[in-house]
């Protein structure tokens, strides 16, 4: 195991702390909650350390998909190009005490942070609820913002380790030719409705060589600070066929991101702005498979990442543990592969043969 990575991951829910904090100080529910969650993260920090004395790596995030069902069809989504989403009556799914089981699991692990994903996650209250239940862990709720009512607004009200992160292409033409039309009115509208109940949500930006300037604009940015965000998350583009390969970002957009993003925290100190995967440069690698983060999808399979759907263990018969420590995930991390270079998008996605041989043997 490197200590280099630890000490970087460490470093990297160290610095989210601070200025998720430092971007909630005028809303006294929400900063009352995060100083009590930086406890329970120095906490889980320990926890891992322990773990990692043994010989195990323990991530600090977790990605769960807990539907397959979504009310959308946006362009070029993932999930529906892995067939991890689709309009079929959902079969097999892992129910809800099963997810209840697999936050404590990833509480006790020392797992701070799990996504909530899927298809709409929202779809799932019964899901969502059992969350609710762990302040120890912080579920930022990746939504297309379509399905807010009143119970979730209470929900998020009552339960600041819920944050809705609402998906967004950009202006209205580009966010409805993506994902329909009216789309971009009712995430407006969501947001407006936040704003104005102190609910503090973010927003998913995914990014490609084409749109990454438009979003960086300072005049973008202010509208989205306007609205009330208070987290950006920039998106790498992952591509899902050959075809799209040239919407990729490349280490010139990496860098143009990275650079950008150290100047908008300093100007913006209300806001907190992240990127996924982030500088794979400085992490060492790829950071799948557990190295920093791995993928749970809504059937129990864990899997190096949602865009590398491949699975040779599920959390059904397993603990999360064990999961962790299953031979495809130590191929990949013993192997070299997630270090490798690679042109853009996915590492994972440019090696999906060798991924796809070493699952098979």
């Amino acid at each position: 195991m490197d200590f280099r990575l630890q000490e970087y991951l460490e470093e990297g829910v160290e610095y989210i702390l601070k200025d998720s904090i430092r971007a909630c100080l005028k809303n006294p529910k929400e900063s009352k909650y995060l100083l009590k969650f930086s406890r329970y993260a120095r906490n889980a920090t320990k926890t891992r350390q322990k773990f990692s004395e043994k010989g195990k790596n323990i991530p600090v995030f977790l990605i769960a998909s807990i539907t397959s069902s979504c009310n959308l069809h946006c362009t070029g989504c993932y999930s529906r190009a892995n067939d991890a989403c689709n309009d079929d009556d959902p079969l097999n799914q892992l129910s809800a005490d099963d997810w209840q089981d697999i936050f404590k699991q990833a509480r006790d692990l020392g797992i701070s942070f799990i996504v909530l994903a899927g298809g709409e996650p929202m779809l799932r209250e019964d899901v969502i609820l059992k969350a609710s239940e762990y302040p120890e862990i912080l579920f930022p709720i990746f939504t297309n913002g379509t399905m807010l009512n009143e119970d979730y607004l209470k929900l998020f009200d009552d339960n600041r380790n819920l944050v809705p992160i609402l998906s967004i292409e950009g202006n209205e033409e580009v966010t409805d030719s993506r994902r329909g039309k009216g789309v971009y009115a009712k995430l407006i509208e969501s947001m407006k409705v936040m704003k104005k109940n102190n609910i503090i949500f973010g927003a998913s930006l995914t990014f490609t060589k084409g749109n990454l300037t438009h979003l960086l604009s300072k005049e973008y940015i202010n509208q989205l600070h306007d609205l009330g965000c208070k987290v950006l998350f920039f998106i790498e583009y992952v591509p899902m066929s050959e075809n799209t390969m040239e919407l990729a970002p490349s280490d010139r957009e990496r860098e143009l991101l990275q650079n950008e993003l150290d100047c908008l925290r300093r100007e913006y100190e209300d806001m907190l702005f992240m990127s996924f995967p982030g500088d794979e440069k400085e992490s060492g690698g790829c950071l799948a498979a557990g190295r920093g983060f791995f993928h749970i999808n809504s059937h129990g399979g864990a899997e190096p990442c949602p865009a590398s759907p491949y699975s040779d263990i599920n959390v059904k018969d397993t603990s999360l543990l064990e999961a962790l420590d299953s031979k495809l995930f130590k191929s990949l991390r013993d192997g070299g592969i997630l270090m490798d270079e690679h042109e853009g998008g996915c590492v994972l996605f440019e090696h999906k043969d060798e991924v796809e041989r070493i699952l098979n043997e």
